[in-house]
């Protein structure tokens, strides 16, 4: 699973290529809508210039003609007494337009030409103007939809979207597969701080080749120091138990019976402190295969041995396929656990809502406070911090539980049970690529 952090880099990059995406497609629409505005109000002043050079002559030779053979489909013109446009605009475009047509007819620099804008009666503006002729008259011309967009405009505007949001998806698509090594580094280096053992595939760009080559060595160099210290721990066991034995016959040949028990009791005590230390130095190497298995009939098997102080809560056809023996390694230590501070322990089974099977262990003992949910997962915590301790134990079956269950990607949680005392609920691990390799 990845990281909160690795998501919210991802996350990041994403926005900000999506963010590029929309700069891009804001800035072209922008540039877009200029470039029309002025194409429109240049094309507006050549054919206003044409019109009213062509006007005037047309008046000189045939005036009633003017009308019908200057008004187009674009253009309306026609010769009266009055102007159309009593008087010039406000528009901001109007006196670039103005500057275009005497740009476009030079002839028609210093006439009186007004120019207005008007709503049309299709809801968009028209260019309405007049220009004096020479007979006092005037020339009035209304030039229709001048606000309108050109096709030309449309359909660079429809490409760049497309080509934009083209670019938008390739780019995100590109991402993905450069971030995919540096999520498969993510992932392993999570599976490694459980405990796993990932082999990184070394591939992907130099630097991610190298880091991934390195993440390999590391986890090496740790199985290889593991394995030392359970090695150095085997050897100092085996020749711990020869000095342990010697004491056990010591004390059957002392007479004095009180000191003879003493000891006795030590030596069981000490043989118990490597057991448990040996289970939980195994756990950090322990492999396992996936097997399909009933837990009501695994839990009754482990329960077996402890009598009637523990209850299994049978559920029929109860199967899972998980592995099977970090989960039996687990149960039974939160069943010694149990009964080591209550009197007796129930074992039920349930699902999360994701399907995973869960078997919890309830006692009857004093329970735990929730402030030390987390310390108890550390080896070796007791409540009891005094030298004389008022339990056995050595605080190592909880956390040999904790980290059985975070290797195979299972987990351990706790909650007050129903008779007041701890109930500690395994969620069985699931068979997943990285933790078959464990």
């Amino acid at each position: 699973m990845p990281s909160l952090s690795h998501s919210k880099f991802a996350a990041c990059i994403a926005a900000l290529v999506v963010g590029l995406g929309v700069v891009q497609l804001t800035a072209s629409l922008l540039f877009y809508q200029y470039i029309d505005r002025q194409t429109l109000r240049d094309d507006h002043a050549r054919r206003i210039a044409e019109l009213l050079v062509v006007g005037e002559r047309v008046d000189l030779l045939a005036p009633s003609r003017v009308s019908p053979v200057m008004s187009t489909r674009f253009l309306a013109a026609s010769v009266a007494k009055e102007p159309r446009a009593p008087h010039a605009g406000h528009d901001a475009d109007l006196p670039a337009i103005t500057r275009e047509i005497e740009r476009w007819e030079p002839a028609l620099a210093g006439k009186a030409l007004r120019l207005d804008r008007v709503r049309g009666g299709t809801g968009e503006d028209d260019l309405v103007g007049s220009i004096r002729l020479s007979d006092g008259r005037w020339l009035n011309f209304r030039s229709s939809d001048i606000s309108s967009m050109w096709p030309v405009a449309w359909r660079a505007i429809i490409l760049t979207i497309v080509s934009t949001t083209g670019l938008m998806l390739l780019g995100l698509l590109l991402l993905h597969r450069l971030a995919l090594p540096l999520r498969n580094l993510a992932n392993a280096a999570n599976a490694i701080g459980q405990g796993q053992r990932i082999d990184i595939a070394e591939h992907g760009p130099k630097d991610l080749r190298g880091l991934a080559k390195a993440m390999n060595m590391m986890q090496g160099r740790i199985a290889a120091l593991l394995q030392e210290q359970a090695q150095s721990f085997e050897a100092i066991s085996h020749d711990l138990r020869t000095p342990l034995a010697r004491q056990k016959v010591l004390a059957d040949l002392l007479d004095d019976q009180e000191l003879a028990s003493m000891l006795a009791a030590n030596v069981d005590e000490m043989e118990a402190l490597l057991a448990s230390l040996q289970q939980f130095l195994r756990a950090q190497h322990l492999a396992a295969q996936p097997e399909t298995v009933d837990l009501t009939e695994l839990a009754e098997a482990i329960a077996g041995p402890f009598g009637s102080a523990v209850t299994v809560h049978r559920q029929p056809g109860f199967t899972t396929t998980t592995f099977v023996e970090p989960v039996a390694i687990s149960l039974a230590v939160l069943i010694e656990n149990a009964l080591q501070y209550g009197h007796r322990a129930d074992i039920r089974f349930a699902r999360t809502q994701d399907g995973r099977a869960t078997i919890s262990v309830e006692d009857d003992g004093p329970g735990l406070s929730e402030d030390h949910f987390q310390a108890v997962l550390d080896p070796f915590f007791r409540l009891d911090q005094a030298r004389a301790r008022n339990t056995k134990g050595f605080g190592l079956g909880i956390p040999t539980a904790h980290r059985l269950m975070t290797r195979f990607q299972g987990d351990l949680s706790f909650a007050r049970s129903s008779a007041g005392g701890l109930r500690a609920t395994i969620t069985a691990p699931l068979p997943t690529s990285t933790a078959e390799g464990a």
